[in-house]
């Protein structure tokens, strides 16, 4: 989930509340095109704005009525555990309603607000009305153990059951002392894997930390082992630990992320020149790690990094043939989460640019993404996605640089997406990246650090389904695609993959037909078409797909001209069996794959 909330404003009389909140909350305001004078974004409609937001996982403070956010998000609704806030706030500012995400921060953010306005917050959730606290959201330093107990124990104590605090770590839980103390339900306060009955549920503070270390392509299930030894040993729960840390020159190893995975825990990294200044307090140094990565040593000093500096060995380091791991721990729960992530890179298609072709794991990328890297055109089709977030334009023809900028910002620990028009696989940068990924040292490739990245791609719409979609079906039976543009592409193998093509009677689709200067290979390509196919073949212009200027134009594969097509435009030319079928809401293109013959076939026998 988003951490930072979008303001939405829809009206004037709405507009200084709006600003009022986006100082308090350090958060953006979008506002209604013509309704709003000032905001960081402007959009055309409130609900398809809205709808797109929560959408991409960002809590959302509207400055309207309640029943605007309702009606956009309404279709979205599904599972209350993964929405994230939305809240609705009155123009004057003096009423605040979480609508959604009462347990996501929304009850939590509504105060926050109220505080700053000087209003009312209308919370409804049970526990935070009669308890003046959700035990199912506790505050960010400590965990609950047994999430499945949270309904029955609240239950209880709405019903007028008492609450018993105990265990180690009760008195670190102040949050907890207002609750009405009794019998009746039980909350265990521990850092010890101990889950009780139904009665009792069980909160863990992370005042632990898990430094880790192995030789490269270590088995995992040794560093597996070896961990769920030590916190056996320890008497420790899981959950009570802040995180996993090690050196970043293991942000590639499979056995750590399988270890995380594991644990269910976040793994941050840390430089040898940070791990080594923790030296002086580790229990256990060594030279030859020193010689090797930089640091004498690597689970101590990890722990001890990602404990700060108030943290001390717990258990020191216990190794085998091709792991480390100890134990640090801190005085009280730690708030931070120190270290940087393994660096993520989301190579994503974002199809032809509108919001409701995008697809929702896009979407969720970009919204999680720190820092946005693309053609500017593409990045600016995002609209409210992009507010807020780095963004590093490249030009057209800047490709390489553009991929290689996005793996190296990765590499340093962000989390980068780089934007592609279409589906980012299909004559986009989701190859070059892998290129680049694949070349040596010399070969101009990227650093070490790139290399170590996550790297992930997501599927979008790409022009060829856009207009296949736009013209009906002409992508019935067996199709191909190729690039006319011999840029990166030798001409003669241009060629020789439009004879193949037409040789297989395949549908077509022609992606880059001309530019301003390349303007014979699509004449080219048709006239060898036509020593094949019908002169009435069916051909289908796309342009400006999903866009308010789109236009679908059909013709005869005789008829086409070159000075009819532009870079914008995709060329789908049928095969010998397509077709244009006229219904009464115009013509529509069509490839039959053969369901006529089969019917025939199976009714003679």
């Amino acid at each position: 989930m988003a951490v930072t909330p979008v303001i939405l404003c829809l009206n004037h009389a709405g507009e200084a509340t709006a600003h009022r909140l986006a100082e308090a909350l350090d958060a953006p305001v979008h506002g209604r095109e013509t309704r709003v004078d000032q905001a960081d974004v402007f959009f055309p409609n409130a609900l398809d704005h809205a709808r797109d937001l929560f959408a991409a996982g960002t809590p959302i403070i509207g400055v309207c009525a309640s029943g605007i956010l309702i009606r956009a998000v309404a279709p979205l609704l599904n599972d209350k555990t993964t929405e994230p806030p939305v809240l609705s706030v009155s123009d004057d500012g003096k009423s605040v309603v979480p609508l959604l995400g009462g347990h996501r921060g929304a009850n939590r953010l509504a105060r926050d607000i109220a505080k700053a306005l000087n209003s009312k917050a209308a919370v409804t959730t049970a526990g935070d009305v009669a308890l003046g606290v959700a035990l199912d959201e506790p505050p960010a330093d400590w965990v609950l153990g047994n999430p499945e107990a949270a309904k029955p124990v609240m239950a209880a104590l709405l019903s007028g059951a008492g609450a018993e605090i105990t265990g180690d770590e009760a008195a670190e839980a102040g949050w907890l002392q207002d609750l009405p103390a009794g019998e009746g339900v039980r909350l265990h306060c521990t850092m010890k894997p101990d889950i009780g009955p139904d009665t009792t549920l069980v909160f863990h503070p992370q005042r632990a930390t898990l430094g880790v270390g192995c030789s490269r392509d270590c088995p995992p299930e040794e560093l597996i082992d070896l961990v769920d030894t030590l916190l056996k040993d320890a008497n420790l729960s899981p959950k009570a630990l802040r995180g996993i840390f090690t050196v970043d020159v293991k942000a590639d190893e499979p056995a750590m992320h399988a270890l995380a995975a594991h644990l269910d825990l976040p793994l941050r990294f840390f430089t040898p020149e940070e791990l080594e200044a923790e030296t002086p307090r580790t229990e256990t140094q060594s030279d030859v790690v020193f010689a090797e990565i930089g640091t004498h040593g690597v689970a101590e000093n990890a722990a001890l990094a990602g404990g700060g500096q108030t943290a001390a060995i717990w258990y020191p380091k216990r190794k085998t043939a091709m792991a480390t791991v100890a134990l640090g721990i801190a005085p009280e729960p730690i708030t931070e989460l120190r270290g940087r992530s393994a660096g993520k890179l989301s190579i994503i298609g974002i199809g032809p640019g509108q919001a409701s072709w995008r697809t929702p794991e896009a979407s969720k990328l970009i919204a999680e993404a720190e820092e946005l890297v693309g053609y500017g055109l593409y990045i600016d089709l995002l609209g409210p996605l992009a507010a807020g977030k780095t963004r590093s334009d490249f030009p057209l023809g800047g490709e390489e640089d553009r991929c290689r900028y996005a793996l190296e910002r990765a590499g340093e620990g962000r989390n980068v997406a780089l934007i592609c028009s279409g589906d980012a696989g299909i004559y986009a940068m989701g190859a070059l990246v892998f290129e680049l990924l694949d070349r040596g040292p010399d070969e101009k490739g990227v650093s070490d650090a790139a290399r170590r990245v996550e790297v992930v791609s997501t599927p979008g719409v790409s022009a060829l389904q856009g207009a296949a979609a736009r013209a009906g079906a002409p992508l019935g039976h067996d199709f191909c695609a190729i690039s006319l543009s011999d840029l990166l592409t030798r001409r003669d193998d241009i060629i020789r993959r439009v004879k193949a093509a037409v040789e297989g009677d395949f549908v077509i689709a022609f992606y880059n037909p001309v530019s301003k200067r390349r303007r014979t290979l699509l004449a080219e390509a048709r006239d060898i078409l036509l020593k094949h196919r019908p002169a009435d073949t069916p051909v289908l212009l796309a342009s400006s797909l999903g866009r308010p200027e789109e236009e679908i134009r059909y013709r005869r594969l005789g008829d086409l001209q070159v000075d009819e097509v532009d870079m914008l435009t995709v060329v789908l030319v049928g095969s010998s069996q397509s077709r244009l079928a006229q219904t009464g809401r115009g013509p529509r293109m069509y490839t039959p794959r053969g369901y006529a013959r089969k019917i025939d076939g199976d009714l003679a026998g």
